[in-house]
């Protein structure tokens, strides 16, 4: 009988795009008078948060999910622009279409940036980074807008990857740079390790990727729980992750880090706006429709509480989700410290609740 050798499979060949600060590049695509100045989209209000900075803002310090008065305290000239989140939807479904033009395997992680794994492509293109520069020159061509990418053999190196020469670029990282540059990074830059835990890293010494490459897996198990096989995985630049298209959902959810703590009921209620839209915005794109909502507080000290409501029907749209939200949060009202991180979810979908026109649009609140 002959014996034949065993089949190794082909390395694959993974993407991330990133549109580079999405809604206020489209803002400015869309208004020639904002280009070159400092932009953020969202509320200017004295309770608004920033949704999304442009470049010219992040050089004063300006980020995402800033209270807007700190926003202005570091940059007085920042111009404030409502979201206009159809439009933002309608682009995505663009630059989504031209990703399907090299490969099935798109995996959307927001409106802005997705993985594809383009190992066998539509096109039979043998190079990861060909493709990557085409699309991202396709994407400027059909929407105006620029696009960051980065190309590797699994998710998390494509993640670190796109990250290198943003706004406008493109890196590769090969399998014989995988190990050597995870190492050099400080854990902070990881995709999937928070503020938390980072924090929690530095005290047990860890602060760089050669630091956690150096803890054994007992060690990191012991520590962090099941994320300590993944922490194992990835300090050796390995990463077995599928990109998956269509990838069943239990839950859709965003949470945020403030870069200040949150002290007012107001600056909460706004937080907690500003996240079920986002929420709401991936449901509805995605015809996924929950019946539980569930809010995150992060207090300053760390303690967390959270807080559900499930109801006999889905959301049926974004304000029943705002709503249930912040009557949710407000159980937690006066503060009993100040308030570092939120979060926004909805859970609970099935096969006969994908559709909010199916079912009635009472969310059952007092």
């Amino acid at each position: 009988m002959l014996a034949f050798p065993p089949v190794t499979p082909p390395i694959r060949k993974i993407c991330h795009v990133d549109l580079d600060a999405f809604y206020a590049s489209v803002e400015q695509r869309d208004d020639p008078a904002l280009r070159g100045r400092p932009v953020a989209v969202g509320g200017s209000r004295e309770r608004g948060v920033v949704a999304a900075a442009s470049y010219e803002a992040r050089k004063y310090g300006v980020r995402s999910a800033m209270p807007s008065l700190q926003a202005l305290r570091l940059c007085p000239e920042l111009v404030f622009v409502p979201p206009r989140f159809e439009v933002y939807r309608a682009i995505s479904r663009q630059i989504r279409a031209i990703y399907e033009e090299y490969t099935p395997l798109v995996e959307p992680l927001s409106l802005d940036e997705a993985y594809l794994d383009v190992t066998e492509n539509l096109k039979g293109i043998p190079w990861a980074s060909r493709i990557a520069t085409e699309i991202r020159a396709a994407i400027l061509e059909r929407t105006g807008l620029t696009a960051s990418a980065g190309v590797s053999y699994n998710k998390f190196l494509a993640k670190l990857a796109s990250d290198q020469r943003k706004p406008n670029g493109q890196f590769v990282i090969t399998p014989e740079m995988g190990a050597g540059f995870v190492e050099a990074l400080e854990v902070s830059r990881f995709h999937g390790v928070g503020p938390a835990t980072a924090a929690k890293m530095q005290r047990l010494g860890i602060r760089t990727g050669r630091d956690l490459r150096a803890r054994d897996l007992g060690f990191l198990q012991q520590h962090f729980g099941k994320a300590g096989v993944h922490f194992h995985a990835i300090a050796r630049g390995e990463d077995d992750r599928p990109v998956r298209p269509d990838r069943p959902r239990k839950s859709s959810g965003s949470e945020t880090t403030y870069p200040q703590d949150l002290a007012t009921p107001e600056q909460v209620e706004s937080g907690i706006r500003a996240l079920a839209e986002e929420v709401w915005d991936w449901c509805e794109r995605h015809r996924w429709f929950g019946r539980t909502v569930t809010v995150k507080l992060r207090y300053a000290d760390f303690h967390t509480i959270t807080r559900s409501r499930t109801r006999p029907g889905p959301v049926a749209c974004g304000a029943e989700l705002a709503a249930a939200a912040l009557d949710l949060v407000r159980g937690s009202f006066p503060l009993a410290r100040p308030v570092r991180l939120l979060g926004v979810t909805v859970s609970g979908a099935d096969a006969e609740a994908r559709d909010p026109a199916q079912a009635s649009f009472d969310f059952g609140l007092p």
